[in-house]
């Protein structure tokens, strides 16, 4: 398990309003020390597969995203042996029940519902660290 105070995440997010907020969000929280940020699948993967980059501690991805959307990039990470113990989280404003159902099947560890707030927003990275700490 990564350490509680020095975490870093990658987020996949292509809407720049959202991928605003949640950095800002995670940047606030004392547990994650880096924040690294990619606008869609494709540049998630590009960033894992680059051995200059170390390998976050957690992964939090949009689904609905150009190029490559977030349960095909989940796809090829929880399908490959340096990156499938990484703890990956879904975020969608999408409720459907098949998108959850794929998420549950590759092992995602939750399946979180993009909020409207920013003071909702703030609630991610407490969820994320519960889920990863229990």
């Amino acid at each position: 398990m990564p350490q509680k105070y020095n975490l870093h995440i990658i987020i996949a997010e292509d809407d720049m309003d959202d991928a605003d907020v949640i950095t800002e969000t995670f940047t606030n929280n004392p547990n994650f020390s880096k924040v690294s940020l990619v606008a869609n699948g494709e540049e998630l993967l590009n960033y894992l597969k680059n051995p200059s980059n170390e390998n976050p501690d957690v992964i939090l991805t949009d689904i609905n995203m150009p190029i490559i959307d977030g349960i095909e990039a989940l796809q090829q990470i929880l399908n490959t042996n340096e990156l499938k113990n990484i703890p990956c989280f879904v975020y969608s404003t999408s409720i459907n029940p098949s998108y959850k159902e794929k998420c549950d099947d590759l092992g995602v560890k939750a399946y979180l519902i993009k909020p409207y707030s920013f003071e909702a927003f703030a609630e991610i990275p407490k969820t994320i660290l519960s889920i990863i700490q229990a």
